[in-house]
């Protein structure tokens, strides 16, 4: 074994799988072997592999201004051409941009950036965030800390208290509901909850909600219609504000530019971006403010003499330069339009592996899906094993797809997929659950 440490991985079990190129939606082992990305990697590569236009921008940005740094009144045309870009895009009022190199730092950035808002304001008791079971907003110290899957936190001593983080309920019905009650009937009692804690914890010490408006690595959960307005209100009510993590609903994944708008999300105060923000090529991450929330935060700096956060490579000129060309390259191809496309392709196909009898909830949005493996449709109990060696099998048919949350696979293939390569992503999966089942 090398010297590496290797991220979200089993230490005994490393190099299971050595990648040496990629093509379109397919990338090949070191032995030549294809396999069809139903991951877009980690849920990033929107472009798939090998974007020869792409990798020309980048390497024209290197050769132009391989760096430059944004600290104490510096900047490029880049940064600002991108920043303008996406203020332009986003539901947020007179959006301000910080850039980092990740989701994980994005949602660091914006702990640190709500604090300084609220003590800008004369509001420092008002720093709790609430987030939900079963969530996943990063791994940094404060960003893993809104982290929920037991896996992140195990060992980690992750300062909770410390930093004020509350929870509240997954907003997932297949595993969340209560006797007969309907979908309507479970955002409501799960809006109800989260008031009581408001109550509980008092509303003038809590400063956001954090969700992902449909979850990645928590088992691609969609929360049932209706949801999200029941929790805005709830919010509203009581001026806490909504924080939208959309490292991976961002950008076509769910069938619209955003996840915000897949489900309903009214004016989020927030938001977060990395993965398909550069197709991966080069990392890149964004925590958006409102503008209500910048102009404060520009009186406290003067008083300072800086805003003393950032990182070396924030605002990179190739990232950014390689972000604006993925953005041109999504929208000029008409991505947006084959992602809701083929993604409506992608959940008709999923929904008839409902078909077998240890599938319990197939669920997705767009190109992004996952399946549900239980060791049987009534007790619904988690057929974890199942999973992973599901999992496996896929691989081994040459199709990679993750195990998440346990007793769920998931799927995100690159937004270039195709339907004849969705019916063999689909044909793959399928083939695996009838050799393992």
């Amino acid at each position: 074994m090398s010297a590496v440490i290797y991220p979200t991985t089993n230490l005994t079990a490393t190099e299971q799988l050595n990648f040496d190129r990629g093509e379109g939606v397919y990338v090949y082992d070191k032995n030549g072997k294809q396999y069809l990305e139903g991951m877009a990697g980690l849920w990033c590569t929107g472009l798939g592999y090998g974007n020869q236009e792409l990798i020309d921008t980048i390497s024209a940005q290197l050769s132009k201004l391989s760096f430059a740094h944004n600290f104490g009144g510096k900047t490029h045309q880049p940064v600002i051409d991108l920043a303008d870009k996406l203020a332009g895009m986003v539901p947020v009022e007179n959006a301000k941009v910080f850039f980092g190199h990740s989701g994980s730092d994005a949602n660091d950035s914006h702990i640190k950036m709500l604090r300084y808002y609220f003590n800008a304001i004369g509001k420092p008791e008002k720093r709790k965030i609430i987030t939900r079971e079963r969530a996943y907003h990063g791994v940094t110290v404060a960003a893993g800390s809104l982290t929920s899957l037991p896996a992140n936190l195990a060992h980690f001593d992750a300062p909770l208290e410390a930093l004020g983080i509350l929870r509240t309920d997954a907003p997932h019905f297949y595993r969340g509901v209560q006797g007969d009650e309907c979908a309507a009937e479970y955002g409501t009692r799960l809006a109800n909850n989260l008031e009581e804690l408001i109550l509980r914890e008092g509303p003038d010490t809590i400063a956001a909600f954090i969700a992902e408006p449909i979850t990645g690595a928590s088992g691609v959960i969609v929360p049932p219609p209706g949801y999200y307005e029941k929790i805005q209100a709830v919010l509203n009510k009581y001026d806490i504000l909504f924080w939208a993590d959309e490292v991976i609903t961002g950008f076509g994944r769910t069938g619209n530019l955003f996840g915000c708008d897949t489900m309903n999300i009214q004016n989020p105060a927030m938001m977060t971006f990395a993965k398909q923000l550069s197709s991966a090529y080069i990392p890149i991450g964004a925590s958006v403010i409102r503008g209500d929330m910048y102009e404060p935060m520009v009186e406290a700096s003067n008083e300072v003499g800086i805003f003393g956060h950032g990182f070396t490579y924030s605002g990179h000129p190739v990232g950014c330069a390689a972000a604006l060309k993925t953005l041109e390259i999504y929208e000029r191809d008409g991505l947006y339009d084959n992602a809701r496309d083929v993604g409506e392709y992608l959940q008709l196909k999923m929904s008839m592996l409902a078909r077998f009898d240890q599938v319990g909830e197939v669920r997705g949005e767009g190109l992004l899906g996952a399946i549900e493996l239980v060791e049987d449709r009534a007790s619904r109990a988690p057929a974890t094993d199942l999973a992973k060696r599901v999992t496996k099998a896929c691989q081994d048919n040459g199709l990679i797809v993750r195990n998440v949350a346990g007793n769920a696979i998931a799927v995100c293939p690159p937004l270039i997929i195709t339907n004849e390569q969705v019916d063999e992503l689909v044909d793959k999966l399928t083939m695996s659950l009838e050799q393992c089942l």
